[in-house]
């Protein structure tokens, strides 16, 4: 590795404290892999915070051109997350066109406004996580086909989403689609039973999606599957929500043992 050590072990500690689950699920990857899923990960967690965290959407912009600028080959200050993942792109082989395309559609969330449709709903997912998944297979397997990236990014990224109600609906975001909503007749973000019915068919798309890794899974080769290892979680959570009265009250955490358990239990 070119990048220094610490820089690796900064992207480890960053994803173990504010993305647990990912970093649980790399447990089950190659031990020489595992930093570079880090770095990956790190990288992840670290814009997809720009928007909770600036007071303005330019603000947002500006900390998002840095990692566009970053991966052009600009300049510009390093920092830890910086270093790994340049490093991780090098040493695997990595894409960065797929990186800079996550980037983008990282835009969307900066704003106020909900996807028009399902369809583009499902497009932000595969721009997204759905890179996450493609990239960490490429870590694991270079010649992987990718197969479970996008059905599985759908899932993962929607689940995820739903999750976060609450907190996007504090800031006036809504996650609903404008066609989910309009079919269901939701107006605003209050508990009501048009928004209960909506996320109901969020969280059968989400759970169609999973059926599709599943079924992709099969066709996958065995040195890639770990980066798919994740996906073990989303029906926890999903059945959470099945079972919750009040879409925007933030659910309880679910005890850490079972989700290890569920990890464990993977069939990946």
């Amino acid at each position: 590795m070119t990048a220094s050590p610490d820089s690796y072990a900064h992207c480890e500690a960053l994803l173990r404290d504010g993305d647990k689950d990912r970093w649980l699920a790399t447990m089950f990857a190659p031990a020489e892999k595992r930093p570079y899923l880090h770095a990956l990960y790190a990288f992840n967690l670290e814009v997809s915070r720009i928007a909770g965290q600036v007071t303005q959407p330019l603000l947002g912009e500006m900390r998002l051109q840095f990692w566009t600028d970053l991966l052009n080959g600009g300049g510009g200050e390093q920092n830890p997350v910086a270093e790994a993942l340049l490093d991780t792109l090098d040493v695997c082989r990595l894409h960065r066109e797929v990186l800079l395309e996550l980037l983008e559609a990282r835009l969307f969330d900066l704003y106020d406004e909900p996807h028009p449709d399902l369809e583009a709903l499902d497009h932000y997912c595969d721009l997204t996580c759905g890179a996450l998944f493609r990239l960490a297979g490429q870590i694991l397997d270079p010649s992987a086909p990718g197969l479970a990236a996008a059905p599985a990014g759908r899932a993962y990224a929607l689940t995820g989403l739903m999750r976060a109600l609450p907190w996007l609906a504090a800031e006036h975001k809504s996650l609903v689609p404008a066609d989910v909503a309009a079919r269901h007749g939701v107006r605003g973000l209050q508990n009501s039973p048009a928004l209960r019915a909506a996320l109901e068919e969020l969280r059968a798309h989400a759970r169609e999606n999973l059926g599709k890794t599943r079924a992709a899974l099969e066709r996958t080769p065995a040195a890639e599957r770990p980066a798919y290892r994740a996906l073990a979680l989303p029906k926890l959570y999903l059945a959470q929500m099945d079972d919750a009265a009040d879409p925007l009250a933030p659910l309880p955490e679910i005890a850490q043992w079972r989700r290890q358990w569920a990890l464990l239990r993977a069939k990946v």
